[in-house]
């Protein structure tokens, strides 16, 4: 850890307000003991919902993410957009991180806990083309009532100030409802089950390394019934879409070589889902891959790590920090191979004056072989500006 990553947790330990913005603070190592029961990431260890909504305080880090898209001013959910016409994307991310700090500190103001979220909204035509972003900070001590934030342990419902993201409904038929106010825009989310979650890898173990201990558990619940509205420009626009939702937790970091990734998640038109990403060294070769495919009322399909390749064909430089990101893939993986192709260049959050980071997060579109739109979702590129530590 850096001197000034280890001084701004230590600030934060002793209840010190922090002005100043952390380096990618994610990275903060972690200590022995956890605020909860110990509860390791390993094969075999069953998902239980609706309990594992909830959040894991004993794990490192962990996260909620929905992306999704809506269609502006249609009455019903539509199957299929053709073009850009009134479509909207949206991203949310709630992050959980736990600092190893303050461990016998009892003050509901020590840093046990770090949550940050992030929120972004593209919008296409009509009008400009814009990807607007706003993030937010807080400590928890990991009471699952705590101001300014929280996470609860019994089921999905995380919140920071007027940010929120909840889980409802029985385990089998969940809705998850959001709300996500910022200056510039604000989203106001219902997003409904229609299909069972997609359990990752090998029944929710999945490798992030060549060891085995680099791992999360990581379940999906893609092919979401997306309803809601997005505030922009001082309106409220109501829209109907897709979306898919993420949650993950790991207790390790990234294996040493990982300098970042590559990941794309897509609710295709006929039902089915795609998950696919790589793990990159430093010479951009692959360390290693996986993900999934799953049609309509099929068990999924778990890729091995050679199943894959992410083959770049259009690139974008980012005016705000100089990196260069592949905004167009090829992508071979065992159920076909599909062209990945953002539906804006500039979506990327740069974070580096709020939670240190910085990554490329948007909107895009599966074509098949024959340039044909299939598909809409999400893809999202780590470590192009600079090493990733988590």
């Amino acid at each position: 850890m850096n001197p000034q990553r280890r001084r701004w947790l230590r600030r934060l330990a002793a209840g010190t307000t922090v002005l100043c913005s952390p380096p990618a603070f994610a990275t903060a190592a972690v200590a022995a003991a956890p605020d909860g029961e110990p509860d390791p990431v390993r094969r075999g260890r069953p998902l239980v919902f609706p309990r594992d909504h909830g959040a894991h305080p004993g794990a490192r880090i962990e996260w909620w993410y929905a992306t999704g898209w809506l269609q502006l001013g249609t009455a019903a959910p539509p199957v299929a957009p053709a073009g850009s016409e009134g479509l909207v994307g949206f991203q949310l991310t709630f992050f959980r991180s736990r600092t190893g700090l303050a461990a016998d500190n009892r003050s509901r103001f020590a840093a046990r806990q770090l949550l940050f979220a992030h929120a972004a909204l593209t919008t296409l035509a009509p009008g400009p083309a814009r990807h607007l972003h706003a993030q937010r900070l807080a400590r928890w001590n990991g009471q699952p009532d705590a101001a300014p934030g929280a996470a609860a342990l019994d089921d999905g419902r995380v919140h920071l100030g007027d940010w929120w993201l909840r889980r409802a409904g029985p385990a089998a038929q969940s809705v998850w409802t959001a709300e996500l106010p910022s200056a510039d825009f604000g989203l106001a989310l219902r997003l409904a089950r229609s299909q069972p979650v997609l359990l990752q890898g090998d029944a929710g173990f999945s490798r992030k390394g060549p060891e085995e201990r680099q791992a999360s558990h990581y379940y999906s619940e893609p092919q979401l019934l997306a309803q809601g509205q997005v505030r922009v420009d001082g309106r409220d626009l109501p829209g109907q879409g897709r979306a898919w939702l993420d949650q993950e937790w790991s207790d390790e970091n990234l294996h040493p070589e990982a300098v970042g990734w590559d990941w794309v998640g897509f609710n295709l038109f006929d039902g089915s889902a795609l998950t696919a990403f790589q793990l990159r060294r430093r010479d951009g070769g692959v360390l290693w891959a996986g993900g999934s495919w799953r049609e309509t009322g099929a068990a999924a399909s778990a890729y091995a790590p050679t199943a894959l390749r992410f083959t770049p064909e259009r690139w974008w430089t980012s005016p705000a920090t100089n990196a260069r990101y592949p905004v167009q893939w090829r992508l071979q993986h065992p159920g076909g191979v599909h062209t990945v192709r953002a539906l804006l260049d500039a979506q990327e959050m740069d974070g580096r004056g709020g939670t240190g980071t910085v990554y490329w997060e948007g909107l895009s579109e599966l074509l098949d072989s024959q340039g044909r739109r299939i598909g809409l979702g999400y893809l999202e590129m780590t470590g192009y500006s600079g090493r990733l530590q988590i």
